[in-house]
């Protein structure tokens, strides 16, 4: 992963090492090597896709003269938001990494491992409907929609008990399910310990005035003021993520004709392709994704 980033481009080089810096440790290594069961636990997984975010980012703005202030908004999901973010200026680079280490450590800690889980509500399920399965199941723990993603993708996150009992009732209502393989319940009450944790960060962490604004998670609005996106960025570890609002209003109130995912993978393009058909779509992996963008900019 952002391997082939690394050995094009000079400026995505420094951002890798710049992370390494701020981590003290070699997460570059990890990212490009592996191993895999490694590079996936909470803590090094939130810090490492931000890098390869920021490095595609970087490469764009230096070596194409492709800057993030040519966007109409920025938007990440979940963990996103912090790269999201530092591209567009609000964070610096070493300070987002540090964030996310921060995020991605309280996250596994706030629940001790198989006491939660989450699970994805597949097929024809709409919010309305997940929000009547994960109430049901709260019946029995907590329980309650995390991740909003589209119509027939939407994720429940809380205890084992809720979600087990989310599940059986899906069943009932001809809805496919499927759990999730994850560390913790994330996006769930369950996450407190870690907003708490996030919110002592958070504190303490420089955001600058940044543009363009960002369209969050919590809202599915844009915001642009450093104290709400401190605010926000708290109250999205244990929120819900409204992905598919998101991408509605920047197609429609937004006029975003073109989403363009920036690091590594597609799966934020598929999303936005289920919410708004008609918008186009390019994921950003490799050097020649960043040089064939450029030339249509």
């Amino acid at each position: 992963m952002g391997r082939g980033l690394h050995d094009a481009f000079a400026s995505a080089r420094e951002v890798f090492q710049e992370i390494d810096e701020a981590l003290g440790e070699k997460l570059s290594r990890l990212i490009f090597e592996g191993p895999a069961d490694e590079l996936t636990l909470t803590a090094n997984a939130q810090p490492a896709l931000m890098a390869v975010s920021l490095a595609a980012m970087r490469a764009l703005e230096r070596e194409f003269g492709v800057a993030p202030s040519k966007a109409a908004f920025v938007a990440g999901h979940s963990l996103g938001e912090y790269s999201a973010l530092a591209a567009a200026g609000a964070f610096s680079i070493a300070d987002a990494a540090k964030l996310l280490r921060v995020r991605g450590n309280a996250m596994q800690a706030a629940v001790p491992v198989g006491e939660g889980a989450m699970a994805a509500l597949i097929g024809k399920v709409d919010v309305a409907l997940a929000e009547e399965i994960a109430a049901k199941g709260a019946e029995a723990g907590p329980c309650v929609v995390a991740n909003d993603n589209n119509v027939g993708n939407v994720v429940i996150s809380g205890s084992k008990a809720g979600v087990d009992a989310a599940l059986a009732y899906a069943k009932e209502k001809g809805a496919r399910a499927i759990a999730l393989n994850v560390s913790a319940p994330f996006h769930s009450p369950l996450m407190q310990p870690a907003a708490d944790a996030m919110a002592e960060a958070l504190a303490g962490a420089a955001i600058a005035t940044f543009a363009p604004p960002l369209v969050a998670n919590i809202t599915a609005r844009p915001v642009h003021e450093p104290a709400t996106v401190r605010k926000l960025l708290v109250e999205q570890v244990t929120g819900r993520v409204r992905w598919r609002e998101s991408v509605e209003w920047m197609a429609s109130e937004g006029g975003v004709a073109r989403f363009i995912e920036v690091g590594a993978g597609k799966q934020l393009s598929g999303m936005v392709k289920r919410n708004a058909p008609d918008v186009e779509t390019l994921a950003l992996n490799e050097p020649a994704d960043l040089e064939a963008f450029a030339k249509t900019v």
